[in-house]
Protein backbone atom coordinates (compact mmCIF):
# COMPACT_ATOMS: atom_id res chain seq x y z
CA UNK A 1 0.00 0.00 0.00
CA UNK A 2 1.29 3.44 -0.90
CA UNK A 3 2.01 5.86 1.94
CA UNK A 4 0.84 8.79 -0.16
CA UNK A 5 -2.23 9.94 -2.11
CA UNK A 6 -2.00 11.86 -5.37
CA UNK A 7 -4.32 14.61 -6.53
CA UNK A 8 -4.34 15.49 -10.23
CA UNK A 9 -5.83 18.74 -11.45
CA UNK A 10 -5.28 20.83 -14.57
CA UNK A 11 -2.23 18.82 -15.62
CA UNK A 12 -0.51 19.03 -12.23
CA UNK A 13 0.06 16.34 -9.60
CA UNK A 14 0.18 16.91 -5.88
CA UNK A 15 1.23 14.25 -3.37
CA UNK A 16 -0.07 14.08 0.19
CA UNK A 17 0.97 11.70 2.99
CA UNK A 18 -1.46 9.02 4.20
CA UNK A 19 -1.81 8.56 7.95
CA UNK A 20 -2.80 5.20 9.42
CA UNK A 21 -4.43 4.92 12.84
CA UNK A 22 -3.97 2.07 15.32
CA UNK A 23 -7.29 0.57 14.19
CA UNK A 24 -6.21 0.78 10.52
CA UNK A 25 -8.23 3.91 9.76
CA UNK A 26 -6.70 5.81 6.83
CA UNK A 27 -6.58 9.58 6.38
CA UNK A 28 -5.03 11.85 3.76
CA UNK A 29 -3.02 14.63 5.39
CA UNK A 30 -3.98 17.73 3.38
CA UNK A 31 -2.67 20.47 5.67
CA UNK A 32 -0.32 21.68 2.89
CA UNK A 33 -2.95 21.47 0.13
CA UNK A 34 -3.75 25.18 -0.15
CA UNK A 35 -0.11 26.19 0.06
CA UNK A 36 1.06 23.90 -2.76
CA UNK A 37 -2.03 23.73 -4.98
CA UNK A 38 -4.06 26.85 -4.23
CA UNK A 39 -7.10 24.66 -3.57
CA UNK A 40 -9.03 23.63 -0.48
CA UNK A 41 -11.50 20.81 0.16
CA UNK A 42 -15.16 21.43 0.92
CA UNK A 43 -17.01 19.05 3.24
CA UNK A 44 -20.25 20.45 4.74
CA UNK A 45 -20.76 18.99 8.19
CA UNK A 46 -17.18 17.64 8.15
CA UNK A 47 -18.48 14.10 7.50
CA UNK A 48 -15.25 13.12 5.74
CA UNK A 49 -12.83 15.44 7.49
CA UNK A 50 -10.67 14.53 10.46
CA UNK A 51 -9.98 17.57 12.64
CA UNK A 52 -7.40 15.88 14.85
CA UNK A 53 -5.59 12.72 15.85
CA UNK A 54 -6.94 11.46 19.16
CA UNK A 55 -6.11 8.58 21.50
CA UNK A 56 -9.33 8.77 23.53
CA UNK A 57 -12.25 7.03 21.80
CA UNK A 58 -12.54 4.57 18.93
CA UNK A 59 -15.86 4.18 17.13
CA UNK A 60 -16.72 1.89 14.23
CA UNK A 61 -20.29 2.60 13.20
CA UNK A 62 -20.47 -0.20 10.62
CA UNK A 63 -19.47 -2.87 13.14
CA UNK A 64 -21.19 -1.32 16.17
CA UNK A 65 -17.94 -0.90 18.15
CA UNK A 66 -17.30 1.72 20.84
CA UNK A 67 -14.13 1.71 22.96
CA UNK A 68 -12.71 4.17 25.49
CA UNK A 69 -8.88 4.11 25.52
CA UNK A 70 -9.03 0.57 24.07
CA UNK A 71 -11.58 -0.83 26.53
CA UNK A 72 -14.90 -2.01 25.11
CA UNK A 73 -17.98 -0.12 26.24
CA UNK A 74 -19.57 -3.46 27.16
CA UNK A 75 -16.81 -4.32 29.66
CA UNK A 76 -16.68 -0.83 31.13
CA UNK A 77 -20.45 -0.67 31.64
CA UNK A 78 -20.43 -4.08 33.31
CA UNK A 79 -17.29 -3.87 35.45
CA UNK A 80 -16.43 -0.20 36.09
CA UNK A 81 -18.04 2.74 37.84
CA UNK A 82 -18.52 6.14 36.24
CA UNK A 83 -15.71 7.81 38.19
CA UNK A 84 -13.26 5.09 37.09
CA UNK A 85 -14.30 5.67 33.47
CA UNK A 86 -13.93 9.44 33.90
CA UNK A 87 -10.38 8.92 35.19
CA UNK A 88 -9.64 6.56 32.29
CA UNK A 89 -10.86 8.99 29.65
CA UNK A 90 -9.05 11.99 31.11
CA UNK A 91 -5.75 10.49 32.22
CA UNK A 92 -5.43 7.53 29.85
CA UNK A 93 -5.45 4.56 32.23
CA UNK A 94 -7.77 2.86 34.69
CA UNK A 95 -6.96 4.06 38.21
CA UNK A 96 -5.73 1.70 40.90
CA UNK A 97 -7.44 1.78 44.31
CA UNK A 98 -5.16 4.49 45.68
CA UNK A 99 -5.55 6.73 42.62
CA UNK A 100 -9.32 6.35 42.58
CA UNK A 101 -9.65 7.03 46.30
CA UNK A 102 -7.49 10.13 46.07
CA UNK A 103 -9.43 11.31 43.00
CA UNK A 104 -12.77 10.88 44.75
CA UNK A 105 -11.56 12.50 47.97
CA UNK A 106 -10.17 15.49 46.08
CA UNK A 107 -13.47 15.86 44.22
CA UNK A 108 -15.42 15.78 47.49
CA UNK A 109 -13.10 18.43 48.94
CA UNK A 110 -13.88 20.77 46.02
CA UNK A 111 -17.62 20.11 45.76
CA UNK A 112 -18.73 23.36 47.42
CA UNK A 113 -20.16 26.00 45.09
CA UNK A 114 -19.90 29.66 46.05
CA UNK A 115 -23.13 30.88 47.67
CA UNK A 116 -23.22 33.82 45.28
CA UNK A 117 -23.93 31.35 42.47
CA UNK A 118 -27.41 31.04 43.98
CA UNK A 119 -28.05 34.68 43.06
CA UNK A 120 -27.32 33.87 39.42
CA UNK A 121 -29.64 30.86 39.59
CA UNK A 122 -32.35 33.00 41.22
CA UNK A 123 -32.23 35.32 38.22
CA UNK A 124 -33.71 32.64 35.97
CA UNK A 125 -37.48 32.13 35.82
CA UNK A 126 -38.82 28.61 36.35
CA UNK A 127 -39.74 28.58 32.68
CA UNK A 128 -36.07 28.81 31.61
CA UNK A 129 -34.83 25.72 29.79
CA UNK A 130 -32.44 23.79 32.08
CA UNK A 131 -29.76 23.58 29.35
CA UNK A 132 -29.64 27.36 29.09
CA UNK A 133 -29.39 27.59 32.88
CA UNK A 134 -26.62 24.97 33.04
CA UNK A 135 -24.61 26.60 30.26
CA UNK A 136 -24.84 29.97 32.01
CA UNK A 137 -23.91 28.57 35.44
CA UNK A 138 -20.93 26.70 33.97
CA UNK A 139 -19.71 29.86 32.27
CA UNK A 140 -20.24 31.80 35.52
CA UNK A 141 -17.78 29.49 37.29
CA UNK A 142 -15.07 31.48 35.53
CA UNK A 143 -15.94 34.50 37.69
CA UNK A 144 -15.28 32.49 40.85
CA UNK A 145 -12.14 30.84 39.43
CA UNK A 146 -10.62 33.69 37.37
CA UNK A 147 -7.10 32.33 37.06
CA UNK A 148 -6.25 30.61 33.78
CA UNK A 149 -5.05 27.01 33.89
CA UNK A 150 -1.35 26.53 33.32
CA UNK A 151 -1.58 23.60 30.90
CA UNK A 152 2.13 22.87 31.23
CA UNK A 153 1.63 22.21 34.95
CA UNK A 154 0.33 18.71 35.67
CA UNK A 155 -0.76 19.89 39.12
CA UNK A 156 -2.75 22.87 37.79
CA UNK A 157 -4.44 20.70 35.16
CA UNK A 158 -5.33 18.06 37.74
CA UNK A 159 -6.97 20.53 40.11
CA UNK A 160 -8.88 22.29 37.33
CA UNK A 161 -10.30 18.90 36.33
CA UNK A 162 -11.11 17.96 39.92
CA UNK A 163 -12.94 21.25 40.51
CA UNK A 164 -15.26 20.94 37.51
CA UNK A 165 -16.01 17.27 38.23
CA UNK A 166 -16.87 18.34 41.77
CA UNK A 167 -18.98 21.39 41.02
CA UNK A 168 -20.77 20.37 37.82
CA UNK A 169 -23.05 17.78 39.52
CA UNK A 170 -24.06 20.45 42.04
CA UNK A 171 -25.04 22.77 39.20
CA UNK A 172 -27.02 19.94 37.55
CA UNK A 173 -28.83 19.16 40.81
CA UNK A 174 -29.57 22.83 41.47
CA UNK A 175 -30.93 23.22 37.94
CA UNK A 176 -33.35 20.35 38.54
CA UNK A 177 -34.38 21.54 41.99
CA UNK A 178 -34.99 25.05 40.65
CA UNK A 179 -37.25 23.51 38.00
CA UNK A 180 -39.15 21.53 40.63
CA UNK A 181 -39.30 24.34 43.19
CA UNK A 182 -37.27 22.37 45.74
CA UNK A 183 -34.69 23.85 48.14
CA UNK A 184 -31.11 23.55 46.94
CA UNK A 185 -29.30 20.56 48.37
CA UNK A 186 -25.63 19.86 48.97
CA UNK A 187 -23.78 16.60 48.67
CA UNK A 188 -23.04 13.89 51.19
CA UNK A 189 -19.38 12.91 51.47
CA UNK A 190 -20.30 9.44 52.71
CA UNK A 191 -21.84 8.50 49.35
CA UNK A 192 -20.30 7.39 46.08
CA UNK A 193 -20.04 9.88 43.22
CA UNK A 194 -23.17 8.79 41.31
CA UNK A 195 -25.20 8.01 44.42
CA UNK A 196 -24.39 11.49 45.72
CA UNK A 197 -25.61 13.02 42.44
CA UNK A 198 -28.88 11.11 42.82
CA UNK A 199 -29.31 12.33 46.40
CA UNK A 200 -28.60 15.96 45.51
CA UNK A 201 -31.20 15.78 42.78
CA UNK A 202 -34.01 13.91 44.50
CA UNK A 203 -33.82 14.25 48.29
CA UNK A 204 -37.07 15.82 49.47
CA UNK A 205 -37.37 18.16 52.46
CA UNK A 206 -38.24 16.34 55.70
CA UNK A 207 -37.75 12.95 54.03
CA UNK A 208 -34.91 10.56 54.72
CA UNK A 209 -32.94 9.77 51.57
CA UNK A 210 -33.06 6.08 50.69
CA UNK A 211 -30.81 4.62 48.03
CA UNK A 212 -31.93 2.13 45.40
CA UNK A 213 -29.12 -0.01 44.00
CA UNK A 214 -30.92 -0.83 40.74
CA UNK A 215 -31.60 2.84 40.08
CA UNK A 216 -28.04 3.91 40.96
CA UNK A 217 -26.56 1.13 38.79
CA UNK A 218 -28.74 2.19 35.84
CA UNK A 219 -27.78 5.84 36.29
CA UNK A 220 -24.10 4.86 36.55
CA UNK A 221 -24.35 2.88 33.30
CA UNK A 222 -26.13 5.73 31.53
CA UNK A 223 -23.38 8.18 32.48
CA UNK A 224 -20.69 5.73 31.32
CA UNK A 225 -22.43 5.18 27.98
CA UNK A 226 -22.64 8.93 27.38
CA UNK A 227 -19.12 9.73 28.60
CA UNK A 228 -17.53 10.19 25.16
CA UNK A 229 -18.37 9.57 21.53
CA UNK A 230 -15.43 10.72 19.41
CA UNK A 231 -15.62 14.01 17.46
CA UNK A 232 -19.34 14.72 17.63
CA UNK A 233 -20.87 18.22 17.45
CA UNK A 234 -20.44 19.19 21.11
CA UNK A 235 -17.02 17.58 21.52
CA UNK A 236 -15.61 19.23 18.41
CA UNK A 237 -17.11 22.49 19.71
CA UNK A 238 -15.23 22.10 23.01
CA UNK A 239 -12.00 21.45 21.10
CA UNK A 240 -12.38 24.33 18.65
CA UNK A 241 -13.31 26.81 21.41
CA UNK A 242 -10.41 25.54 23.50
CA UNK A 243 -8.08 25.88 20.52
CA UNK A 244 -8.33 29.66 20.95
CA UNK A 245 -6.90 29.03 24.46
CA UNK A 246 -10.29 29.79 26.01
CA UNK A 247 -10.45 28.31 29.50
CA UNK A 248 -11.89 24.95 30.46
CA UNK A 249 -15.16 26.33 31.87
CA UNK A 250 -15.81 28.54 28.85
CA UNK A 251 -15.09 25.64 26.49
CA UNK A 252 -17.42 23.34 28.42
CA UNK A 253 -20.16 25.97 28.41
CA UNK A 254 -19.90 26.10 24.61
CA UNK A 255 -20.12 22.32 24.48
CA UNK A 256 -23.31 22.38 26.57
CA UNK A 257 -24.88 24.84 24.14
CA UNK A 258 -23.94 22.60 21.18
CA UNK A 259 -25.38 19.55 22.96
CA UNK A 260 -28.69 21.36 23.47
CA UNK A 261 -29.81 20.93 19.84
CA UNK A 262 -32.49 18.31 19.03
CA UNK A 263 -30.21 16.70 16.43
CA UNK A 264 -27.60 16.05 19.14
CA UNK A 265 -28.16 15.75 22.89
CA UNK A 266 -31.74 16.95 22.66
CA UNK A 267 -32.69 13.73 20.88
CA UNK A 268 -33.75 11.96 24.09
CA UNK A 269 -36.06 14.87 24.91
CA UNK A 270 -37.48 14.62 21.38
CA UNK A 271 -38.20 10.92 21.99
CA UNK A 272 -40.40 11.65 25.01
CA UNK A 273 -42.16 14.51 23.25
CA UNK A 274 -42.96 12.08 20.42
CA UNK A 275 -44.29 9.49 22.86
CA UNK A 276 -46.46 12.11 24.54
CA UNK A 277 -47.86 13.14 21.14
CA UNK A 278 -48.67 9.50 20.34
CA UNK A 279 -50.45 9.11 23.69
CA UNK A 280 -52.45 12.28 23.08
CA UNK A 281 -53.58 10.79 19.76
CA UNK A 282 -54.87 7.61 21.37
CA UNK A 283 -51.67 5.62 21.84
CA UNK A 284 -51.96 3.49 18.70
CA UNK A 285 -48.35 2.39 18.08
CA UNK A 286 -49.21 0.46 14.91
CA UNK A 287 -50.64 3.62 13.39
CA UNK A 288 -47.41 5.51 14.03
CA UNK A 289 -45.21 2.68 12.81
CA UNK A 290 -47.16 2.84 9.55
CA UNK A 291 -46.74 6.63 9.42
CA UNK A 292 -42.98 6.21 9.93
CA UNK A 293 -42.82 3.87 6.91
CA UNK A 294 -44.86 6.20 4.70
CA UNK A 295 -42.45 8.32 2.63
CA UNK A 296 -45.15 10.94 2.10
CA UNK A 297 -45.85 11.34 5.82
CA UNK A 298 -43.79 14.02 7.63
CA UNK A 299 -43.85 12.02 10.88
CA UNK A 300 -40.40 10.96 12.03
CA UNK A 301 -39.84 8.15 14.51
CA UNK A 302 -37.40 9.58 17.06
CA UNK A 303 -34.90 7.37 18.90
CA UNK A 304 -34.48 4.79 16.13
CA UNK A 305 -31.37 4.40 13.99
CA UNK A 306 -28.22 6.47 14.42
CA UNK A 307 -26.22 8.88 12.28
CA UNK A 308 -22.99 6.97 12.97
CA UNK A 309 -24.02 3.40 13.82
CA UNK A 310 -25.13 1.52 10.73
CA UNK A 311 -26.01 -1.48 12.87
CA UNK A 312 -27.32 -1.75 16.45
CA UNK A 313 -26.08 1.00 18.76
CA UNK A 314 -23.87 -0.96 21.23
CA UNK A 315 -24.89 1.41 24.02
CA UNK A 316 -28.58 0.65 23.39
CA UNK A 317 -28.02 -3.10 23.95
CA UNK A 318 -26.61 -2.35 27.41
CA UNK A 319 -29.12 0.24 28.53
CA UNK A 320 -32.11 -1.75 27.26
CA UNK A 321 -31.45 -4.30 30.01
CA UNK A 322 -31.03 -1.56 32.63
CA UNK A 323 -34.29 0.08 31.51
CA UNK A 324 -36.17 -3.21 31.92
CA UNK A 325 -34.68 -3.68 35.41
CA UNK A 326 -35.61 -0.16 36.51
CA UNK A 327 -39.19 -0.42 35.23
CA UNK A 328 -39.63 -3.83 36.89
CA UNK A 329 -38.17 -2.64 40.21
CA UNK A 330 -40.13 0.62 40.42
CA UNK A 331 -43.34 -0.99 39.18
CA UNK A 332 -44.39 2.16 37.37
CA UNK A 333 -47.75 2.20 35.61
CA UNK A 334 -47.18 4.84 32.95
CA UNK A 335 -48.96 4.80 29.57
CA UNK A 336 -46.05 6.69 27.99
CA UNK A 337 -43.62 3.95 28.99
CA UNK A 338 -46.02 1.30 27.74
CA UNK A 339 -46.12 3.05 24.36
CA UNK A 340 -42.31 3.14 24.33
CA UNK A 341 -42.07 -0.58 25.04
CA UNK A 342 -44.64 -1.28 22.33
CA UNK A 343 -42.74 0.76 19.72
CA UNK A 344 -39.46 -0.93 20.59
CA UNK A 345 -40.98 -4.40 20.36
CA UNK A 346 -42.60 -3.68 16.99
CA UNK A 347 -39.46 -2.10 15.54
CA UNK A 348 -37.32 -5.09 16.53
CA UNK A 349 -39.78 -7.44 14.78
CA UNK A 350 -40.88 -5.32 11.80
CA UNK A 351 -39.10 -6.31 8.54
CA UNK A 352 -39.05 -2.67 7.33
CA UNK A 353 -37.08 -1.52 10.37
CA UNK A 354 -34.92 -4.65 10.67
CA UNK A 355 -33.87 -4.50 7.00
CA UNK A 356 -32.91 -0.83 7.39
CA UNK A 357 -31.27 -1.47 10.78
CA UNK A 358 -33.51 1.15 12.40
CA UNK A 359 -33.12 -0.22 15.90
CA UNK A 360 -33.90 1.69 19.12
CA UNK A 361 -30.82 3.72 20.06
CA UNK A 362 -29.40 4.91 23.37
CA UNK A 363 -31.52 8.09 23.29
CA UNK A 364 -34.67 5.99 23.16
CA UNK A 365 -33.83 3.91 26.24
CA UNK A 366 -32.24 6.74 28.22
CA UNK A 367 -35.44 8.76 27.88
CA UNK A 368 -37.43 5.81 29.26
CA UNK A 369 -35.17 5.55 32.31
CA UNK A 370 -35.12 9.28 33.00
CA UNK A 371 -38.91 9.43 32.88
CA UNK A 372 -39.17 6.43 35.20
CA UNK A 373 -36.88 8.21 37.69
CA UNK A 374 -39.11 11.27 37.69
CA UNK A 375 -36.71 13.53 35.78
CA UNK A 376 -38.59 16.22 33.80
CA UNK A 377 -38.31 15.91 30.02
CA UNK A 378 -36.49 19.28 29.78
CA UNK A 379 -33.75 17.85 32.05
CA UNK A 380 -32.91 14.87 29.84
CA UNK A 381 -30.21 16.72 27.91
CA UNK A 382 -28.76 18.03 31.17
CA UNK A 383 -28.28 14.41 32.25
CA UNK A 384 -26.57 13.76 28.92
CA UNK A 385 -24.22 16.68 29.63
CA UNK A 386 -23.44 15.25 33.07
CA UNK A 387 -22.35 11.99 31.47
CA UNK A 388 -20.43 13.67 28.64
CA UNK A 389 -18.46 15.93 31.03
CA UNK A 390 -15.37 13.66 31.40
CA UNK A 391 -15.21 13.16 27.63
CA UNK A 392 -15.26 16.90 27.02
CA UNK A 393 -12.57 17.38 29.66
CA UNK A 394 -10.42 14.63 28.15
CA UNK A 395 -10.74 16.07 24.66
CA UNK A 396 -9.95 19.62 25.86
CA UNK A 397 -6.92 18.36 27.82
CA UNK A 398 -5.61 16.31 24.89
CA UNK A 399 -6.00 19.26 22.51
CA UNK A 400 -4.18 21.68 24.83
CA UNK A 401 -1.35 19.27 25.70
CA UNK A 402 -0.74 18.65 21.98
CA UNK A 403 -0.70 22.42 21.33
CA UNK A 404 -3.11 22.04 18.43
CA UNK A 405 -3.46 25.16 16.25
CA UNK A 406 -6.50 27.38 16.53
CA UNK A 407 -9.45 26.00 14.58
CA UNK A 408 -10.10 28.09 11.47
CA UNK A 409 -12.14 26.39 8.71
CA UNK A 410 -11.94 27.75 5.17
CA UNK A 411 -14.86 28.41 2.83
CA UNK A 412 -15.71 28.63 -0.85
CA UNK A 413 -17.13 32.11 -1.41
CA UNK A 414 -20.28 32.18 -3.58
CA UNK A 415 -21.39 35.82 -3.12
CA UNK A 416 -21.20 38.88 -5.35
CA UNK A 417 -17.95 39.89 -7.03
CA UNK A 418 -16.48 43.30 -6.28
CA UNK A 419 -18.89 46.10 -7.19
CA UNK A 420 -18.86 49.89 -6.73
CA UNK A 421 -20.58 51.53 -3.79
CA UNK A 422 -23.71 53.52 -4.69
CA UNK A 423 -24.50 56.55 -2.55
CA UNK A 424 -27.80 56.57 -0.68
CA UNK A 425 -29.41 59.28 -2.82
CA UNK A 426 -28.70 57.29 -6.01
CA UNK A 427 -30.08 53.91 -4.88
Amino acid sequence: MSDKATLEYNGKRFDFPVIKGTEDELAIDIKTMRAISGMITIDPGYKNTGSCESAITFLDGEKGILRYRGYSIEELAEKAEFLEVAYLLIFGHLPNKEELERFHNDIKAESHVDEEMKKILDGFPKSAHPMGVLSSLTSALVAFNPGSVNVSSEKDMYWAIVKILAKFPVLVAWTLRKKKGLPLDYGDDSLGYVENIHKMMFKKPNHKYETNKIVIDALDKLLILHADHEQNCSTSTVRIVGSSHAGLYASLSAGISALWGPLHGGANQAVLEMLEAIEADGGDTKKYMAKAKDKNDPFRLMGFGHRVYKNFDPRAKIIKVAAEEVLADLGIDDPILEIAKGLAKEALEDKYFVDRKLYPNVDFYSGIIYRALGIPTEMFTVMFALGRLPGWIAQWREMRLKSEPIGRPRQVYTGEKQRPFVCLENR
